[in-house]
């Protein structure tokens, strides 16, 4: 089968999987209190790429993990990443109105309730992950609460809140996205590799150090997509980071720089797995698909 027509039909194949999956974790529509029940499905079904979960996929692909064991790993993930996306998204943090095309939660439900749902769904997340037949569910869920805590996720957004204005040096700006956005990465990966077989400390290594570059490198094309993209084509406000004057890939480097440093991390992503040969290749076509994007 053609490479491209082989990359399509699996992670088409694990997009619905992982589409399946949050639909029956969720609480259904009608269960009390509906208001937050639904507010937590808009928030999380029918929208976006599931990036996070195509990474646990593939990282359990890499470790012999067959996919229904990965399921919970996937989905936790994706549920801190949408409370995540409804807490970013509020007038106290950046303040937005649209997101994966559509009004964000706040917008929809009030800022109560996407309040609530975002904190409902980080709480579901380690529900599933604490109850999803991992071989170590108390180191996983370790894994994913650094994750998504000071040292990751929350700490990064911290200190993107207090750069607004601020020209970040390169290195410190790095820094803030691979707690930001790369810390999540990192766990969706990790945390799919340990649904499967152990690692061999040099398959460990080389996984981090894949999944640092791939971090990096998504948040590189968002800053470039923020730029170079419209509302209709990303689902999301275009321009919103110029706006607000945050500091970015671009705004440190310029267009074509970050554009090259994209390339360079998924170059750099490719690389850190080449020792793994091809069970690896999901890892590989993902650093592709993270860099080629175009929303």
């Amino acid at each position: 089968m053609n490479p491209d027509v082989a990359w399509a039909v699996w992670s088409g194949e694990r997009q619905r999987r992982i589409e399946d999956v949050l639909a029956r974790t969720l609480p259904a529509a009608e269960h009390a209190p509906a208001h937050l029940s639904q507010a937590m499905r808009y928030a999380v079904l029918e929208g976006g790429k599931r990036v996070r979960p195509l990474l646990a996929y593939a990282a359990g692909e890499l470790a012999e993990a067959p996919p229904a064991v990965v399921d919970a790993a996937a989905a936790a993930v994706e549920l801190v990443h949408a409370y995540s996306l409804i807490h970013d998204d509020l007038p106290c943090m950046d303040d937005d109105t649209l997101r994966r095309g559509k009004p964000t939660c706040h917008v929809a439900f009030g800022e109560a309730t996407a309040l609530l749902a975002g904190d409902a769904l980080q709480a579901l997340a380690f529900g599933v992950l604490a109850g999803g037949g991992l071989p170590d569910s108390a180191g996983a869920c370790a894994l994913l609460a650094e994750a998504a805590g000071v040292r990751g996720m929350a700490g990064g957004q911290a200190i993107d809140l207090d750069s607004v204005g601020a020209a970040l040096p390169l290195a410190e700006l790095e820094t803030m996205h691979r707690m930001k956005t790369g810390a999540l990465i990192r766990a969706a990966v990790r945390l799919g590799a340990a649904c499967g077989r152990p690692l061999a400390p040099a398959e460990a290594v080389a996984l981090d150090s894949y999944a640092d570059a791939a971090g990096l490198a998504f948040q590189v094309v968002d800053d470039v997509l923020d730029v170079e993209g419209s509302a209709a084509s990303l689902g999301k406000t275009a321009g919103k980071d110029m706006a607000q004057g945050k500091p970015t890939f671009v705004s440190s480097l310029g267009l074509a720089a970050a554009r090259q440093h994209a390339e360079a991390l998924r170059i750099e992503a490719r690389s850190a797995l080449a020792p793994l040969g091809s069970p690896a290749r999901r890892l590989a076509e993902l650093a592709d698909w993270i860099v080629l994007r175009t929303h």
